[in-house]
């Protein structure tokens, strides 16, 4: 009994520090605060900021779920694309060499630079958000599971040519499951890129009144000098992508986890 009790009342090492940190920084954030006597619209206090986000509380929770959808379905059409993309140019060496290099120009161009033309092709809304937030997180997609699938042991490839398996075989069947970590770091990047690009896509494009994001939110705080809310809407971006981000680390657990050595080290 004594054993099983101990068990449950065990925290792992790796937790204790960083909560450690975040008390001690809001303590002093908090404390600090008022003894130096900085206004309010300066730098709010943490009370300030949950008591800003629970008088807001129905018009930020209807930001971050207006954010989450665009940020999601921008990241789905990033991850399908970026895949498929990677697959086609690894076929062919032709292809990678004639397309590869405006993949990376892509990416080059500040993404504020494109979302106006954006907006000018496909409407302000939830289209040009989506379409921004795909941008942004497409090229990370594309070029993990490209070295992904370009790092493929050679030998298991010349093992199956010899028992005669076509291209689409070999590729399904060695050079996917291969690259299948790649394509994990890939989606871990595109997924947090994905929030910026959904949260830059309501700057620029987004629609206002109660259908607004977090982007719009951010703006009419800091237009209306709502320091606290400000934060809020901030913090609620950093929470999403974080969120964003740990469940698709819980998704390559799951699926590197029994296989690769990446994730089995941090199983031990």
């Amino acid at each position: 009994m004594k054993k099983s009790k101990d068990k449950k009342l065990n925290i792992p090492n790796n937790i204790i520090p960083p909560v450690v940190v975040f008390v001690l920084f809001l303590s002093f954030w908090q404390f600090g605060a008022q003894i130096l006597q900085i206004p309010n619209y300066l730098l709010p206090k943490p009370t300030d900021i949950v008591q800003a986000a629970v008088n807001n509380w129905e018009n930020l929770s209807t930001a971050v779920i207006t954010t989450i959808t665009e940020a999601v379905v921008g990241f789905v059409f990033s991850v399908i694309g970026g895949v498929l993309g990677a697959i086609i140019m690894a076929s062919s060496k032709l292809l990678e060499k004639s397309l590869y290099p405006y993949a990376i120009l892509l990416q080059t161009i500040p993404i504020v630079a494109i979302a106006p033309i954006i907006v000018i092709w496909f409407g302000s809304g939830m289209n040009a958000i989506v379409i921004i937030a795909f941008t942004i997180g497409f090229f990370p997609m594309l070029s993990n599971t490209l070295i992904g699938l370009n790092s493929t042991n050679s030998g298991m490839i010349h093992l199956l040519k010899l028992y005669q398996a076509s291209k689409w075989q070999i590729m399904w069947k060695v050079r996917i499951p291969a690259a299948l970590p790649y394509i994990m770091a890939g989606l871990k990047i595109s997924c947090t890129l994905a929030v910026i690009g959904a949260i830059v896509g309501e700057y620029i494009a987004g629609i206002g009144g109660g259908a607004g994001g977090i982007g719009y939110a951010i703006t009419v705080a800091s237009s209306r000098l709502e320091t606290a809310y400000l934060f809020a809407c901030g913090i609620s971006a950093a929470i999403l992508g974080i969120v964003f981000f740990l469940i698709v680390n819980l998704i390559s657990k799951l699926l590197l986890g029994s296989w690769h050595e990446s994730e089995m080290k941090k199983q031990n």
